[in-house]
């Protein structure tokens, strides 16, 4: 049997795919010439790590395209060029002394050995996989023999040593600047940035990356440098090189560690040039199992019984940046089957999912979200989601939705769960249309984690001990940030959610109808348990997940004291 036909009965035996999948993906083999597992993912029948993981059992190993895969510096310096053009080798990884490299053999076992005594690192293990051998040549031409590090290449930039043969189209990847713009990128890939920020001033460039939600400087670079940055920027991303007066929007995409990393890239016009902000968007981190987000139990419990229920709308508060989007993804991938139909509108689509119909709204055409409800609710949808509330319009068309028998969910930008209500009848909502159909409002924030390796414990202070409700003489442990090159030696690394989880119940239905006043709502939502993102970051604290300084930042702690 041959592999291809081995993979495609290894995907309908294991139930990833149907018959009609495998027979369309098939016909779309033949007309593209693609590989099988390609032809599944282009069509989404399959995601991209199901794709390498049902080759992987089918031949024994991971299948790689090196198309658009930039190589990891670090990972190339340890295989020298000779060697891989001799064997057909391209290391594209180093992470944790785990070396990925591409081979047209992996299953070679002498090979492999000729690769590890080629190391001479006895702590370095391979992870090898399946290449193309043209691929293979084609990469080793495009990245073996040129710079990769920052530095290297802003050095190679300031002494202009730049060998005329190399500037052919054909060899784009030799040009420094191609090559800076790519390594800064990756590196703010691998530092977990969410987004990298270009800022020309008078004299100079800064360049800061988003980690963890705060702005961090990496590097400053000569003014001089300008103008070939922003061309980079704009050919990769397709802006318009001759506008600089009016902002503009665009979306790249790069193949970083073997997989791609989409950005979005928005320009404005500053004072002393086009300031430039490319948000990060990582598939394998933006669409995360609802079990996996690192909710409290409290707050689990009660979005699972949100979800429970077959008809309303739940709304996401929370400002910019809070990972709203990110909830909202998981709630739907949670409750993504074939049996529903998800539609969705979005401003703009961030993380295409397979199954689901996924709409970008374009308001220069008349498509806002109050048209693209209308439009979804003749397209038989059971699940809708609208990206942002921003009107009364498109408040009353979600609501209508969900009172027509449809789960809704949508973001509204709040400070608190209970203040959506006064939020959606500002804008023009009745509460007797609201009343009954609000399934529950959860309001959001993230908050730095205390690195794992180098927090330190200490006895809290008596102010610390009065925001956790206990007396002066109680013995309190807490924890804070030190620093080690782990976390950068910021004391931090990753972030978790504090979640308010406001979910709404008959009695509060009544109340809202009534017309009684946001505080009693609210005394009955806590009699009910609820709890409020300062009861909820101060949980973390105690866990030691996270510090006193840190939920300052974004939670009032003063209302305590």
């Amino acid at each position: 049997m041959s592999s291809k036909a081995l993979l495609g009965q290894r995907l309908i035996e294991s139930g990833k795919i149907s018959y009609d999948q495998l027979e369309i993906a098939l016909t779309e083999q033949r007309k593209t010439g693609k590989k099988l597992g390609e032809a599944l993912f282009r069509l989404g029948f399959l995601s991209e790590q199901q794709v390498r993981e049902a080759i992987g059992e089918s031949v024994g190993y991971d299948s790689v395209s090196l198309s658009g895969i930039v190589p990891d510096a670090n990972a190339m310096s340890m295989v020298s060029e000779s060697f891989a053009r001799t064997y057909l080798i391209m290391p594209v990884s180093l992470r944790d002394q785990f070396l990925k490299v591409v081979m047209a053999s992996p299953d070679d076992i002498l090979l492999l050995d000729k690769l590890k005594r080629h190391i001479q690192n006895p702590d370095v293990q391979l992870i090898p996989t399946i290449g193309v051998e043209k691929e293979i040549l084609n990469s080793i031409d495009n990245y073996y023999g040129y710079e990769l590090s920052i530095d290297g290449i802003l050095r190679e930039l300031e002494t202009g040593k730049i060998d005329i043969g190399q500037l052919s189209a054909t060899r784009e990847y030799s040009q420094p600047m191609v090559r800076l713009v790519d390594s800064i990128l990756t590196d703010a890939v691998k530092k977990g940035a969410s987004d990298v920020h270009f800022e020309p001033e008078e004299n100079y460039i800064r360049i800061r990356y988003r980690i963890d939600g705060v702005l961090q400087e990496v590097r400053l670079l000569h003014k001089s440098f300008w103008s070939g940055l922003v061309v980079r920027l704009k050919v990769i991303s397709k802006l318009d090189l001759t506008e600089q007066r009016l902002p503009q929007d665009g979306r790249m995409e790069l193949f970083v560690d073997g997989r791609r990393i989409d950005f979005r890239v928005s320009s404005l016009p500053g004072t002393h040039g086009e300031n430039f902000v490319l948000r990060i968007l990582d598939r394998e981190k933006g669409i995360v199992p609802l079990a996996q987000l690192g909710l409290d139990t409290h707050s689990f419990e009660e979005l699972k019984l949100m979800l429970a229920r077959p008809t309303g709308i739940m709304l996401v508060t929370g400002p910019t940046g809070s990972g709203k989007t990110t909830t909202l993804y998981s709630i739907l991938n949670e409750l993504n089957q074939v049996g529903v139909n998800i539609m969705t509108l979005e401003d703009p689509v961030e993380y295409p999912m397979s199954m689901i119909r996924q709409t970008e709204i374009n308001e220069d055409i008349g498509m806002d979200f109050a048209a693209g409800i209308r439009a979804l609710l003749r397209q038989d949808p059971d699940i809708i989601l609208v990206g942002e509330i921003r009107d009364s319009e498109t408040a009353e068309m979600a609501v209508r939705a969900a009172m027509t028998g449809h789960q809704v969910f949508a973001t509204l930008h709040t400070n608190s769960a209970i203040g959506a209500i006064p939020r959606l009848i500002d804008i023009g909502v009745s509460t007797s249309i609201l009343s009954g159909n609000i399934v529950g409002v959860v309001a959001q924030r993230l908050t730095r984690k205390l690195c794992k390796k180098c927090k330190e414990a200490y006895e809290a202070e008596d102010y610390e001990k009065q925001l956790m409700k206990l007396n002066t003489d109680d013995s309190l442990t807490l924890f804070r940030p030190r620093g080690c090159e782990y976390c950068n030696h910021r004391g931090y690394k990753g972030r978790l959610a504090i979640l308010e989880t406001l979910r709404f119940t008959k009695e509060m239905d009544e109340l809202l109808l009534a017309g009684a006043p946001q505080g009693q709502i609210l005394k009955e939502a806590m009699d009910h348990g609820f709890l409020t993102m300062t009861q909820s970051a101060l949980s973390w604290v105690r866990q030691g997940e996270t510090s006193i300084e840190e939920i300052s930042r974004v939670v009032n702690l003063t209302e305590l004291l």
